[in-house]
């Protein structure tokens, strides 16, 4: 089988260069697979969990953010936040998805929906991969 290349870029250096399968991404108008041949676009990033699909193996990584382009078989991703399972604290992402529902449930006029709303699915991103 035909590999794809992929790289994440974080604005202080390259996270990840290496070929795959192909790779699920979490787009802002839903999730979408990357193979080999893929056409050419560009999609802006939610936060999700993405899957680096190789051989037998699968990779899954929590992204918050970001933007990715497609573009002869090389998959770019730049994001300001991307993390590993291991690189995350279950107990805290589990205290922050409990503090982003109860400000949605607050229901009080100071606050910030969208802000809490954001909390609550990288929180949900990062316990769906701990």
């Amino acid at each position: 089988m035909e590999k794809i290349k992929i790289k994440i870029i974080q604005p202080q250096k390259i996270v990840l260069e290496t070929e795959c399968d192909n790779v699920i991404i979490p787009g802002k108008d839903g999730d979408f697979g990357v193979y080999t041949g893929h056409t050419p676009f560009i999609s802006v990033i939610r936060p999700g969990i993405m899957e680096i699909y190789n051989d037998q193996e699968v990779n899954k990584f929590a992204i918050h953010d970001g933007y990715v382009t497609v573009e002869n078989d090389l998959i770019t991703i730049l994001c300001e936040i991307i993390e590993k399972a291991e690189d995350i604290d279950k107990n805290r992402a589990e205290a922050a998805r409990k503090r982003a529902e109860e400000r949605i449930k607050s229901n009080k006029d100071e606050t910030d929906f969208r802000r809490a709303e954001m909390a609550l699915k990288k929180s949900m991103a990062r316990i769906g991969i701990s």
